[in-house]
């Protein structure tokens, strides 16, 4: 009896999640990376404005929308999370654009934001190496989550900034959007230009942290995917 004309394949198969079922989400993670990439590029070179902060968001919205699509939980599961995910995502964004929301608050969404989607994404991926190893998604995903340490502290950044009455850079009174994200990623890979400089101990803890997590990711997480990606293309 041929594999295919067994009665009870399909459901076994569905059982263990095989990729190459119909009802099976597939693994999308560089369209997530795609999407942080473009949030970060896009929150550098937009102006200052509730717009902009608004567009931002909408955009990482989407990839933690992907994530949640391409997740490997139960079809309800992931229908209940998109319905509620899509619902909060699209309140935040109009609330936000017309400023509705104060700054610290927008932050503090922001950072709840940029922790879903890594939180969303992290079992997946965790599955997808020990399924078939260092694959191109497999990467994408680890440098999806890269960038969204940045945009984590980032947001960070401007929650503190947004409660404190003295300034966060020690060269600027009044930070913006593209300043925090710039600073940020400026932390996470340890360039440090020194244009931008936090103004008191709480910001410069964040950066020191920062500083932490950015190597620690890149020599762990980062290096091990690349080195087992370049052993598979060998073999």
């Amino acid at each position: 009896m041929s594999a295919s004309s067994h009665p009870g394949l399909g459901s076994l198969r569905r059982h263990h999640g095989r990729a190459d079922e119909p009802d099976v989400a597939q693994y999308r993670y560089g369209v997530v990376f795609i999407l942080i990439l473009i949030t970060v590029v896009f929150l550098i070179v937009a102006p200052e404005g509730d717009a902009s902060r608004a567009i931002g968001f909408a955009i990482a919205g989407a990839a933690l929308l992907v994530a949640i699509v391409t997740s490997r939980e139960r079809n309800v599961v992931r229908r209940r999370r998109v319905v509620g995910a899509t619902v909060t995502i699209v309140v935040v964004t109009v609330l936000t654009a017309a400023g509705a929301i104060p700054r610290a608050a927008t932050q503090g969404i922001s950072v709840v934001m940029t922790l879903a989607v890594p939180l969303t994404l992290g079992g997946g991926l965790l599955r997808l190496v020990r399924e078939r190893g260092a694959t191109p998604q497999a990467v994408a995903g680890g440098l999806a989550i890269y960038l969204l340490l940045g945009l984590l502290f980032a947001s960070v950044i401007g929650f503190v900034a947004g409660l404190g009455s003295a300034h966060f850079f020690a060269q600027t009174a009044q930070d913006t959007t593209s300043q925090r994200v710039y600073y940020s990623f400026t932390v996470l890979t340890t360039t440090g230009f020194g244009d931008f400089t936090a103004a008191h101990g709480v910001g410069r803890a964040i950066a020191v942290i920062e500083m932490l997590f950015g190597q620690i990711y890149l020599v762990t997480v980062i290096s091990i995917l690349i080195g087992r990606r370049i052993e598979q293309a060998k073999s």
